[in-house]
């Protein structure tokens, strides 16, 4: 089966997908898999020493975390399911059918932590006493299943990365003890811990406004949390660091920057050394002078952290293309087993959401129009025509801005996965190589917006009597 192309030409497809997740990302890291433990743990010392100001931060702590992760949290969530269904429907279903079972009890999973969290807050206030103690095991539990949900999710992102022997031995278990995901849940869950812990040390000075000498405590004990989970941290960076493919890090530098400042990536990862020591060394002086760090110190590391994790994400996305699952789907959505036949009878014979329906009918007369649709299905899941990520700023950057050759940039586009491995090869045959090049070409002196289904276009319309299909999932 196929399905209407939907793209934005503004922002792009990619950029969608990205805000969102990244939105998720911090939030479901620094609010829930890291913040929940924290808050359990404070319930659990105020119990242990009686002191009554210990359990009303825990209370405040957590009521800001259920409001922004039951909101923003869940919305993003959902968010990153219809994006992602509408940008990349083929990617989302083969990873469906991989990880089925592991998806169907993440949803489980999520649902327990639903009603954990609800428990816990609606119930805090109530259960006091002898309760108490029963009142702070829902909290570790809230905790644990907080962390489940991420180690189950973690297991697709990695195989995202490296599908190890997954091809040959095709099992979920197989696919989900990947090679990268001890690595990668190993970074992640001290990420979490010690993001809570700076987002903790930056809402004392909020929640503790009156008792200057509690707010010491409080600022101590989160710093202590930072600390004790910063070298586990650390090793789990270098362990994942080191289990990425050498193929994806050699993107790197075109990762963490543009095609047009590669240059300025040794200074991104001094940078980011620069901001870890800055955390350290904020959260050592909070240990040993609480008294003495103002607001906006506590507020930096904290910014720093959220900086670093959101471009963490940005970096495990971009190194690990040209592929959406490594060594069986491109970025583009093709398998790489289809890549004979497309390129031999080419893509517009097997798309439904095309005006072009074969390349054996490109003509001078609708060549462009065969160009373009070639450019929704082979470019738009990355690329826009003019807006972010636009091919018309790339080519105008290699080619200057005069009238661009067709025989050039068909020669480029034919040739590129040699000299930008990131990027997926033509999947197309040669009449639509050329009429790639021809729509690029124009897009220069008539520039255009790309429509995709969203706007009641052509693309969100099947051809009559199209009778061919291919599924490439």
């Amino acid at each position: 089966m196929d399905f209407p192309i939907f793209h934005l030409d503004g922002m792009g497809n990619r950029m969608l997908i990205a805000v969102i997740a990244i939105l998720h990302v911090l939030i479901n890291h620094g609010l829930a898999v890291g913040a929940m433990p924290l808050i359990a743990f404070l319930e659990w010392r105020g119990i242990k020493t009686g002191d009554r100001r210990w359990d009303d931060l825990a209370y405040r702590f957590l009521f800001f975390c259920f409001i922004i992760t039951t909101t923003v949290g869940a919305l993003t969530g959902v968010g990153i399911w219809l994006s992602a269904s509408l940008v990349n429907p083929y990617s989302i279903g083969s990873l469906i059918r991989i990880f089925f079972w592991g998806w169907f009890l993440e949803w489980i999973i999520f649902v327990t932590e639903v009603v954990l969290i609800l428990v816990y807050f609606l119930t805090w206030k109530k259960w006091i006493g002898e309760q108490k103690e029963k009142h702070n095991r829902f909290g570790w539990a809230l905790g644990i299943f907080s962390w489940i949900t991420m180690a189950l999710i973690v297991a697709i992102l990695a195989f995202m990365m490296n599908t190890g022997d997954w091809k040959n031995k095709p099992s979920l278990w197989v696919a989900f003890f990947n090679p990268l995901y001890l690595p990668q849940l190993s970074f992640r869950t001290p990420l979490a811990l010690v993001t809570a812990g700076l987002l903790g040390m930056f809402l004392t000075y909020f929640m503790i406004r009156n008792d200057r000498d509690f707010r010491n405590q409080a600022l101590q004990l989160f710093s202590k949390w930072v600390i004790f989970f910063i070298p586990p941290l650390v090793l789990g960076a270098w362990w994942y660091w080191s289990s990425v493919p050498r193929a994806m890090t050699g993107h790197l530098a075109t990762a963490l920057t543009t095609m047009g400042f590669t240059e300025w990536h040794e200074h991104l990862i001094k940078g980011s050394m620069v901001g870890i020591l800055v955390i350290a060394g904020i959260s050592l002086l909070s240990l040993w002078k609480p008294n003495r760090v103002p607001r906006f110190a506590v507020l930096l590391p904290f910014v720093i952290t959220l900086v670093l994790l959101g471009y963490f994400e940005r970096i495990r996305e971009f190194i690990r293309k040209p592929y959406v699952i490594p060594g069986y789907m491109y970025s583009n959505t093709y398998r790489l087993e289809d890549y004979p036949l497309l390129q031999k009878e080419g893509v517009l014979a097997h798309s439904t959401y095309s005006v072009v329906k074969n390349s054996k009918e490109i003509t001078g007369a609708n060549q462009v129009q065969a160009g373009r649709d070639v450019f929704m299905l082979t470019c738009t899941r990355c690329h826009t025509s003019n807006g972010m990520n636009g091919v018309t700023a790339k080519f105008e950057k290699m080619l200057g801005k005069g009238e661009w050759d067709r025989e050039v940039v068909a020669n480029y586009v034919e040739n590129m996965h040699g000299s930008r491995t990131f990027m997926p090869p033509f999947p197309g045959n040669a009449d639509e190589l050329k009429a790639l090049a021809a729509y690029l070409s124009q897009l220069r002196q008539n520039p255009e917006k790309s429509l995709g289904s969203q706007n009641e276009g052509i693309y969100g319309v099947p051809s009559k009597d199209f009778n061919l299909t291919l599924n490439p999932q």
